[in-house]
């Protein structure tokens, strides 16, 4: 979908994927000393409020401007402190330049082509820090047959060794590893990386 399709989706419903964090990413960043976070397709805000709320400075971005404007106004609810630590951008995360500023970035359910993918996850290889983290969390191709919910079109759906290749030795491997959703009597399956400039752990985990 193009920026005016997420527009109309986002438009359709008040939050589209509620106000609670990603229960992977609070799994995660609890563990995190709190630093500087970039949120690459970060919708309407739910995580970055989240990180924010934790003392986290938060670089929010998206191309769908009726989403930040939705993440905008429930920011405002939060305590002053919370609010400045946020920041929304507009814009293309496959064309938006990045410096190596941050500690945590994080690309969630982002579905693109294989081309463009790759151009976004090189954006947030290239915004990390020396000792920076790399989350990326989505859709598993294998969620078409044994799963529930997201995409349908198996192009822009992926696997851990897809995001693996991706990242393509310039990063080391912490977790490359399928992971599974309860979704009302269903299991959805997504696939989650963790990466980082810098050793953080052992062999990376193929679950």
């Amino acid at each position: 979908m193009d920026a005016a399709d997420w527009d109309r989706k986002y438009e359709g419903r008040e939050l589209v994927y509620g106000e609670a964090p990603n229960a992977t990413l609070v799994e995660v960043a609890t563990t995190l000393n709190r630093g500087r976070a970039l949120d690459l397709a970060s919708g309407q805000g739910r995580n970055a409020i989240w990180l924010a709320t934790r003392g986290w400075t938060v670089d929010a971005v998206d191309f769908s401007s009726v989403a930040l404007t939705a993440a905008n106004r429930v920011a405002a609810t939060a305590p002053r402190s919370v609010r400045e630590r946020l920041t929304w951008i507009h814009a293309d995360v496959t064309e938006l330049p990045t410096a190596p500023n941050y500690d945590l970035v994080l690309m969630f359910y982002l579905h693109l082509p294989p081309n463009e993918r790759r151009k976004a996850v090189s954006a947030a290889v290239s915004a990390l820090k020396p000792e920076g983290i790399l989350m990326i969390l989505g859709h598993h191709t294998a969620n078409l047959d044994a799963g529930v919910g997201g995409p349908q079109e198996a192009e822009i759906l992926y696997t851990p060794d897809d995001l693996v290749s991706d990242i393509d030795s310039r990063l080391t491997i912490v977790t490359a590893e399928n992971r599974y959703r309860h979704v009302s009597e269903a299991t959805a399956i997504d696939a989650l990386l963790l990466a980082s400039r810098s050793p953080l752990g052992s062999e990376p985990d193929r679950g």
